[in-house]
């Protein structure tokens, strides 16, 4: 988690570096998972969709891309937005935001996904755990 954190910074960086004052201001922000559709198991060589839920905060934010950290056959996996500065922005209520991505499945045993889902009271990464078997 701690590189996911690193690559938000560098990339807000990035994103608050403006040379040129007609652009458009906007950062990323990293957003907690709400739910997500998976397999229950993989057949190795196959492609599969996965589709990850979460709530969007406001209508200045837009999905960009998936976090996605791969170390052996564990996967963490977050969504991250562009958050658009604008002034007239609206904060949003219960608004869920569906994307997918598609997983190819390369190795035999089983792939663990770890979602993120935010932080508790004590700072501390909470994951959404899903293990998904390969079969033959």
């Amino acid at each position: 988690m701690k590189k996911l954190l690193v690559l938000c910074v560098t990339l807000i960086l990035f994103a608050s570096c403006s040379v040129d004052d007609d652009s458009t201001n906007f950062s990323f922000e990293v957003l907690p998972v709400e739910s997500v559709d998976i397999p229950d198991e993989f057949t190795l060589g196959q492609v599969y969709p996965i589709t990850v839920s979460y709530i969007k905060p406001s209508n200045c934010h837009v999905f960009r891309e998936f976090y996605y950290l791969k170390e052996n056959n564990e996967r963490t996996v977050a969504p991250i937005d562009y958050v658009f500065e604008r002034n007239d922005c609206i904060d949003l209520t219960d608004v869920l935001v569906e994307e997918t991505f598609n997983f190819i499945v390369t190795s035999n045993g089983s792939y663990i996904f770890k979602f993120w889902q935010g932080e508790d009271a004590t700072g501390e990464d909470q994951y959404l755990t899903i293990e998904v078997p390969v079969v033959d």
